[in-house]
């Protein structure tokens, strides 16, 4: 570990938080004179508090450790670019519309890669009270089930949430311009279901 690049950051993080080393001190319960001292480079955290120092200047363990933050290139706002992670342990959602390190209970995620709905995974789509109606033939039990639905299109996202034994319906405005329709089966992932003017005039 580079002692000296560690320091720089902290000192870095801590300014950019509008912090004193004071401050730091006392929310981590050590002296200031340890912050002066790592901020030199004279010396690294201890492993016991890497978590409560990562979380008082609001940056990533990994990268504290590595020294230095690499930023993103700048989102290029194509929102039809957008990625879905899913946590496996606790079924949370998380969307990115550019490259991002995404992690939850302690996982690092992986965007989620659509296939092209099958035969199993069909959406239903009805012109109702000047809106889409969306229903899916679909098992919803614990075990299977569909998380959410998302629907992509211009320069929005409209997401839908289900849970087990709930009906998996939802309604979307009617709209000028087409898009793709994502639902998550926690068994089978990911499905895509390309959303045109013409595809829902031939249901």
């Amino acid at each position: 570990m580079d002692c000296a690049k560690v320091g720089h950051l902290i000192l870095q993080l801590r300014k950019e938080n509008g912090l004193t080393q004071r401050q730091v001190a006392e929310q981590l319960n050590i002296s200031n004179k340890t912050i002066s001292k790592w901020e030199c480079g004279l010396g690294c955290p201890d492993v016991s508090l890497w978590e409560e120092l990562s979380a008082v200047l609001g940056a990533d363990i990994l990268k504290l450790l590595q020294g230095e933050l690499k930023p993103n290139f700048p989102d290029a706002g194509k929102i039809d670019l957008i990625q879905f992670y899913v946590c496996p342990n606790c079924g949370n959602i998380i969307t990115s519309t550019g490259k991002t390190a995404v992690s939850c209970c302690g996982r690092r995620l992986h965007p989620l890669a659509a296939d092209l709905n099958d035969e199993e995974h069909q959406a239903s789509v009805q012109v109702m009270d000047n809106n889409y109606y969306i229903t899916f033939n679909h098992e919803m039990s614990k075990e299977h089930y569909i998380l959410f639905a998302a629907y992509v299109y211009g320069d929005r996202m409209l997401l839908t949430r289900f849970y087990p034994e709930q009906d998996p319906s939802f309604y979307l405005p009617l709209m000028r311009k087409g898009g793709n329709l994502y639902f998550y089966c926690t068994k089978h992932g990911l499905q895509k279901y390309p959303f045109t003017k013409e595809r829902v005039k031939n249901l």
